[in-house]
């Protein structure tokens, strides 16, 4: 039937069944979607070199110190399903960059803030800006690549923007910090801003869902409302044990995510469409990318602060010690492009994701006084695996959906994405600090207790031996909570392993 239309395996409509191959012009799109992707990863980089300096001239208090870092994910996971779908009506590309000018505008504000509460506000506002970009990225990468083997390949150079920000942040922002104050960081935030404002413009083409239905603004309010109690729930009770707070805000995010279910399934036009979990692929695909991101960010969060506060290394230095390991994802996100033609997904998923749990693993040996290859070799087994891991969960996730949804199942994957960072930082980085005062000798000056960058600053001050032996505590401590978040990580690995290992190899046969 000349003319007709026809829905390939993964959800491509083309004339004659054949799904049509890109061409240069959705390849140049491609390299203007790295640049939000890039800036979005030096960002969140950058800012774990920063937490020494920030925790000397802010002087926050650790929960302080643990929103500055949290608050941009968590508002970011909140509204990732509300700006999907706002970009599957009003365009992607003008979201884009509508999303890409507020970020730039947020980070100016972010670079001169002077108390913890307006870098927190900053923060906030990063997160909702970012929240337009990520799923309008993906989105339309699904759009330009109708072609699987295309559209696997552009998924795994968007993905390893990730890993290659992530590598540049350290070693720009170790240079910056080195040189400028922390504020710096932010502002370079500024050029990718404009380049992507003008290149957006010129060469990326514009898409939407051409029966979006009606907007309905109760559900986005609900999303939102339901993702930050709960959040802030967990991280309460992982930093300050089981409290009447903690539960209560996380039963409240609970109550209100089962109302935001129920709404979507009563609504003719759903904000978000809960048929698409009903595909198994998909789900375990969204499952599990959540638990990869949550490990990954996680081990970021602690180690910038074991190479520079443990081991006493400088900004710069402590980057470069990272770079190994993000090159590996960035190598392993492309490898696995040829991989994926010889072996199952399940396979694939379920060996990259134990080769991050042996880095993990390797993670509880290291000490004040451990050689630097051995970090060097545990994060490159991280990186690598969770960089195999990473692609082939978000292919499979556009892959189960038709173009014009894109948007939606990009915001599902960035919600997944930004919500396992957010608890990663969160969970582990609130593990670290519990067994870190758990293990202070008890006769350290009570800023000691705070951060492992107060007790540093309070070493200074003492000097002597007084200094040396508050320095000598908060170090062992922070490596005994270092080990222990490991050891979580090593755990949630596995179990996303396995996880995918058994539900999509059944899902496959």
């Amino acid at each position: 039937m000349a003319g007709t239309e026809l829905h390939t395996r993964d959800g491509a409509t083309t004339p004659g069944g054949a799904a049509p191959r890109a061409g240069r012009s959705a390849w140049a799109a491609l390299a203007v979607l790295v640049l939000p992707v890039l800036m979005i990863s030096v960002d969140s980089t950058v800012l774990g070199f920063a937490v020494p300096f920030i925790s000397e001239d802010l002087a926050p208090s650790s929960s302080q110190l643990l929103w500055i870092i949290d608050i941009y994910s968590f508002v970011l996971a909140g509204l990732l399903v509300t700006m999907g779908t706002l970009g599957d009506r009003i365009g992607r590309r003008r979201l884009l960059l509508i999303g890409t000018a507020g970020f730039g505008l947020a980070s100016v504000l972010a670079a001169y803030a002077h108390t913890p509460a307006v870098l927190i506000g900053a923060r906030a506002l990063l997160g909702l800006a970012g929240a337009t970009l990520m799923p309008s990225t993906l989105s339309i990468i699904r759009n330009l690549f109708a072609d699987r083997q295309q559209r696997t390949l552009a998924i795994a150079v968007w993905g390893s923007a990730f890993a290659g920000g992530s590598a540049l942040g350290p070693i720009v922002g170790g240079w910056l910090l080195e040189h400028f104050w922390w504020g710096s960081i932010f502002l370079i935030n500024l050029p990718v801003t404009i380049a992507l404002l003008i290149a957006g413009r010129l060469l990326l083409p514009e898409s939407r869902d051409p029966r979006p239905g009606r907007y309905d603004l109760l559900s986005a309010g609900l999303s939102l409302a339901a993702m930050l109690p709960a959040v802030y729930g967990v991280k309460s009770m992982a930093e300050n044990g089981v409290t009447p707070l903690g539960v209560g805000a996380l039963l409240v995010g609970v109550a209100l995510g089962v109302v935001f279910v129920r709404r979507q399934l009563r609504l003719k036009d759903p904000m978000l469409d809960m048929a698409l979990f009903r595909n198994r692929t998909f789900s375990v695909a969204v499952s599990t990318n959540l638990m990869a991101v949550f490990a990954l960010v996680g081990c970021l969060f602690f180690l910038t602060q074991y190479l520079q506060l443990v081991q006493g290394r400088s900004p710069l230095a402590s980057g470069v010690l990272l770079l190994p390991g993000l090159a590996c994802s960035v190598v392993a996100s492309l490898l696995v492009v040829r991989l994926v033609r010889r072996f199952p997904l399940p396979v694939l998923i379920t060996c990259g994701l134990l080769v991050a749990a042996a880095g993990y693993a390797l993670v509880v040996t290291l000490g004040a006084g451990t050689p630097a290859g051995v970090m060097v070799a545990a994060f490159a087994l991280i990186g690598s695996g969770i960089g195999i891991a990473e692609t082939l969960t978000n292919d499979a996730i556009l892959a189960a959906v038709p173009p014009e949804r894109a948007g939606a199942a990009s915001a599902i994957s960035e919600t997944a994405y930004e919500l396992g960072a957010a608890l990663g930082t969160a969970l582990l980085g609130s593990v670290v600090m519990a067994v870190y005062r758990g293990r202070l000798a008890a006769d350290v000056p009570e800023s000691a207790r705070e951060t492992l960058g107060g007790a540093v600053d309070a070493a200074r001050h003492l000097g002597g031996s007084a200094g040396g032996a508050v320095l000598s505590s908060a170090r062992e401590a922070f490596a005994s909570g270092m080990h222990v978040a490991a050891l979580v990580g090593v755990v949630v690995v596995v179990a996303a392993a396995v996880m995918a290992g058994v539900l999509l190899r059944k899902q496959s046969r």
